[in-house]
């Protein structure tokens, strides 16, 4: 049986946590205004190396209005972005913030009602605080480091499982494509009777796992920005966050598994074993 977390937490100083909780929400409230405002309707995409790897016109505008309050109220906290990359010593700070203006960019532009607004603080840590925004469910997550979880307001936590039958298991797609191994993994999990759901936002997924609706969450790849804040808001509400070898990483380099602790181990070794075979 996988474990629940052991990594120590460096402490945060309280009205930092306080204020930075507070700040972000707002931000997510904006950023929830936003979106639903414009979803479907007049975005102008830029495709990239992919024709589903959108930039939009609100993407810029919310990174921007994220970066300007965020230096406002927290100066001396650089800010690493989706669109604008990261400020000068981000990669050195004790603090830093990361945002995903819109993750699951192709579903806004095609009105297809699932994408968030991501923001975290992180420190060498992990996640010290996460606000997600579920702009087509009225929904803000919000967590930080030892104060727990809450869906708008309300405190969540993880009610474990004894196992995956009948379980939805969530999964994205990579940059380019399947992910070495997906077609296996999607087919150990019918045999073990559970759904692989690809809803195309990284951080929705995580989500659903803190929330209890999806019983684990595999990321073969993936950017900070896009599942900081569900990360956070996953481990407060007592999942398991572990990297592709089975180690307890908040915020891993070589892939991401977010489950409830009873799945932790099964869900794993899917992916491990059919990885390897896929790759």
């Amino acid at each position: 049986m996988t474990l629940l977390s052991s990594r120590p937490s460096r402490p945060v100083e309280p009205g930092l946590l306080s204020r930075a909780l507070e700040v972000a929400g707002r931000l997510a409230n904006d950023a929830t205004d936003v979106i639903t405002a414009t979803a479907g309707r007049g975005a102008h995409p830029a495709t990239l190396e992919s024709p589903f790897d959108w930039v939009t016109d609100t993407d810029r505008i919310l990174e921007r209005h994220t970066r300007r309050v965020l230096t406002a109220e927290f100066p001396g906290i650089p800010v690493v972005g989706h669109e604008f990359g990261a400020d000068h010593g981000a990669d050195i700070a004790e603090y830093r913030w990361v945002v995903d203006s819109v993750d699951g960019t192709a579903n806004y532009v095609a009105g297809v009602p699932w994408c968030a607004y991501s923001l975290a603080l992180v420190d060498a840590s992990g996640p010290v605080v996460g606000v997600v925004a579920d702009p087509y469910r009225a929904q803000i997550y919000a967590a930080a480091r030892g104060r727990g979880a809450r869906a708008n307001g309300t405190p969540i936590r993880l009610v474990d499982r004894p196992g995956t039958a009948g379980a939805i298991v969530c999964t994205e797609l990579a940059r380019k494509g399947p992910w070495p191994g997906m077609g296996g993994f999607i087919e150990r999990a019918a045999a073990a009777h559970a759904g692989v759901r690809v809803l195309g936002s990284a951080a929705l997924s995580i989500a659903q796992v803190a929330l209890g609706h999806a019983a684990a969450a595999v990321l073969h790849s993936y950017h900070e920005w896009d599942v900081a804040g569900s990360v956070a808001m996953a481990i407060e509400a007592g999942a398991v966050v572990l990297d592709k070898h089975g180690e307890d990483t908040a915020l891993p380099t070589d892939g991401l598994l977010v489950a409830a602790p009873g799945v932790a181990d099964e869900v794993l070794r899917w992916w491990q074993e059919t990885a390897t075979v896929g790759s």
